[in-house]
C-alpha cells in the first residue's frame, strides 16, 4: 500500500465497463473521489475509450486523470499484461491496433462459448454480449457473469475455477502481441510502459529481467496480489535498474466484491513526478 503524503493518493490501475469493470467512468470517478484519491488512471484492457468520457468528470471532481490502458501481451508463451500511462489516446496506430485486437477478443469469446456448449452448458453468445457495454473489450469476466446469471455456476469464481480459467476445459488462449512489441507500441504513442502485477508470475524467473532488456519503463510495485515482501523485492529491482514505480488497486467493482480496496492501494507524489520527469527528458 502507499504511504507518506496522506493528501496525495494516485491509483494507476482501475477498470470501467469499457473492459471488464462494473462501473461507468462517471461512477468510477465518484468512487475515486469518495475514497480520497487525487489522481487516477483508467487502465481498461485493450481500450482507451473511457478517457474521453472520464475526463469531464475528473475535472468536475478535481481529480487528475492520467491516460492509460492495459495491453494484453505474451512472453515465453505466457500471458503478460503491460500497463501504459500518459499515452496519446488519439494516436491512430494505437487506436487501430486496439480496434483489431478487440475483434480478436470477440472471436475468442465465441470459441469459449462453443466449448461451453460442447460441455453441455446451453449458454449463447448473445448472453455474453449483453454483459458488454458499448465498445467495451469483451473478455472472460463477461462470460463468467453470463454463466452466473444463467445459473450454470454458483458464482463468478466458479466459472473460472471449473470452466474458463487457464487450462480449464473451456479455456481459449488470446492471440496476444509480444511483450516486446507492446512496449515499443507504447513508446511510439509517447507513453510509459510498466509490467503489471509481476508478483503473479515473475517472482522467481527471468521474464522480468528479459522485459527490462526490452526497454520497459517501470514495474507495478503496489498491487493487491503483492505481499509486502513482493513490493520490497520489485522496488529493489526498480531501483537497481533505474526503473519507475507504479501501483494501484486493480479495481473492477461489481461481482468480484472489491469495492473496499479503492483508496487503499496507491502511489505517492514523488512517483508521479518521476514519471513526468522521465517523459519530459525523453
Amino acid at each position: 500500500m502507499g504511504s507518506i503524503d496522506s493528501n496525495f493518493k494516485a491509483d494507476l490501475h482501475t477498470h470501467t465497463h469499457y473492459s471488464d469493470g462494473y462501473h461507468s467512468p462517471e461512477e468510477l470517478i465518484k468512487h475515486a473521489k469518495n475514497s480520497g484519491l487525487t489522481h487516477i488512471a483508467i487502465t481498461d484492457h485493450d481500450n482507451v475509450d473511457s478517457y474521453f468520457e472520464a475526463s469531464e468528470y475528473a475535472d468536475k471532481f478535481g481529480i487528475e486523470l492520467i491516460s492509460g490502458t492495459e495491453i494484453s501481451a505474451e512472453h515465453n508463451g505466457k500471458e503478460t499484461h503491460i500497463l501504459a500511462y500518459f499515452i496519446d489516446h488519439k494516436n491512430e496506430e494505437l487506436l487501430q491496433y486496439l480496434k483489431n485486437f478487440r475483434r480478436e477478443r470477440v472471436k475468442r469469446a465465441e470459441k469459449i462459448v462453443n466449448k461451453l456448449n460442447e460441455l453441455g452448458l446451453a449458454i449463447t453468445f448473445g448472453d455474453v454480449i449483453k454483459q458488454v457495454k458499448g465498445n467495451g473489450s469483451i473478455g472472460r469476466p463477461h462470460i463468467a457473469i453470463a454463466m452466473v446469471e444463467n445459473k450454470f455456476v454458483n458464482n463468478y469464481f466458479d466459472a473460472f475455477n471449473k470452466y474458463i480459467g487457464d487450462d480449464k476445459p473451456a479455456y481459449v488462449k488470446k492471440p496476444n502481441i509480444s511483450a516486446k512489441d507492446a512496449i515499443s507500441l507504447i513508446n511510439r504513442c509517447g507513453g510509459l510502459s510498466f509490467i503489471a502485477h509481476p508478483g503473479k508470475s515473475m517472482r522467481n524467473n527471468n521474464a522480468l529481467f528479459e522485459m527490462i532488456e526490452f526497454g520497459v519503463d517501470g514495474i507495478e510495485v503496489i498491487h493487491p496480489s503483492h505481499t509486502e515482501k513482493d513490493s520490497e523485492y520489485f522496488r529493489n529491482i526498480a531501483n537497481q535498474y533505474f526503473l519507475l514505480e507504479s501501483g494501484g488497486s486493480d479495481f473492477h467493482g461489481g461481482r468480484i466484491n472489491d469495492v473496499s480496496i479503492l483508496g487503499k492501494y496507491f502511489i505517492t507524489i514523488s512517483q508521479i513526478t518521476a514519471m513526468k520527469n522521465r517523459l519530459f527528458k525523453s
